[in-house]
């Protein structure tokens, strides 16, 4: 699919000015964030996303539109993981409120910065060897069954023997007290990187490593560098908002790791026989884009729904015996 050069750029141009519009309303004025706030742009995020999908369609067909709106779907669902580890690193580091929206900010741009270089090589080495379908698939498997299977009370790394905080320590000089939100502060007319600096190298790294996971995912519904890198960008752009609007709540959703499990083996079972028909011509089943939308939507429909059923049972057996 060939993409007109008017799309490309109307989008990144979207994307600068949504930057710009959120720096100079946000970032200029640090402050905690408000339940009422971070779902005012939770919904303009979303509201994005979905008239770009409305573009698309127009533009194309409805299958380029579901391709992109099912990648969004699941990189936003996969990326909801990430705000576990990002709690963990705010608090180990202990970021002030005012400064963790900037930290996640400028850690999530370096992240999807890190993101677009792994979308495009690994297109190319779909499209190179077609193949390479069955080994995402099973990937993606033994992922899915290691989130179906992870202990939810392990004990998570500790952020601050993290190598690339250890690396930046030892390459720069480090200031142990924060200065605000600045990422620098000059004293005895030497500058320092404060802690802002290496939480948001923490942050982008991290979301690295969950892209091993996200991005096969993603490929298993596209493989059109444009939708991969776009959904990527939307999901990541709205999931600093959806942080501080879930903060306190993730504890809630106690089925979501079996939910995005699911979601997991499903897209790898359907890479896997893509790449039996593609790489060695043994036809089984096509699986529409529709039908992956619908399983996607689904999954997380019910594992939100019983979640919630749960915990407030849960709850409620605690009020009762108190």
């Amino acid at each position: 699919m060939i993409i007109p050069a008017w799309l490309q750029l109307a989008t990144f141009s979207a994307f600068v000015l949504v930057l710009l519009l959120d720096f100079v309303f946000v970032e200029r004025r640090p402050h905690d964030f408000s339940t009422r706030e971070a779902t005012l742009w939770v919904g303009i995020y979303v509201s994005l996303a979905l008239i770009f999908t409305g573009v698309l369609l127009v533009e194309f067909n409805g299958e380029i539109a579901q391709q992109f709106f099912s990648a969004y779907l699941t990189e936003y669902s996969l990326s909801i993981d990430n705000l576990f580890v990002f709690m963990v690193v705010m608090s180990t580091f202990a970021v002030p409120k005012v400064a963790q929206h900037r930290v996640l900010m400028f850690g999530i741009l370096f992240a999807l910065a890190l993101r677009a270089l792994l979308i495009v090589l690994g297109v190319q080495l779909i499209r190179t060897f077609e193949a390479s379908f069955i080994v995402f698939g099973l990937f993606l498997l033994w992922t899915a069954w290691k989130v179906a299977t992870s202990e939810e009370d392990e004990e998570p790394q500790h952020i601050k023997d993290h190598i690339l905080v250890k690396m930046a320590s030892k390459l720069f000089p480090t200031h142990p007290e924060y200065s605000g939100s600045r990422i620098t502060v000059v004293l005895d007319k030497k500058r320092y990187l404060t802690p802002i600096a290496l939480v948001m190298l923490v942050i982008g790294a991290t979301d690295l490593l969950f892209a091993l996971d996200s991005i096969p995912a993603v490929l298993g519904l596209t493989t059109e560098t444009f939708i991969v890198l776009t959904s990527n960008a939307f999901a990541l752009m709205g999931l600093r908002q959806l942080y501080f609007l879930l903060n306190g709540l993730l504890d809630r959703l106690v089925h979501l790791a079996r939910g995005l499990s699911l979601i997991l083996a499903f897209i790898g079972v359907k890479l896997m026989l893509e790449g039996a028909d593609q790489g060695f011509g043994v036809h089984v089943v096509d699986i529409p884009t529709s039908v992956s939308l619908l399983v996607i939507a689904a999954v997380l429909a019910v594992t939100t729904v019983t979640s919630l059923i749960a915990t407030r049972h849960e709850q409620s057996v605690i009020q009762d015996t108190v």
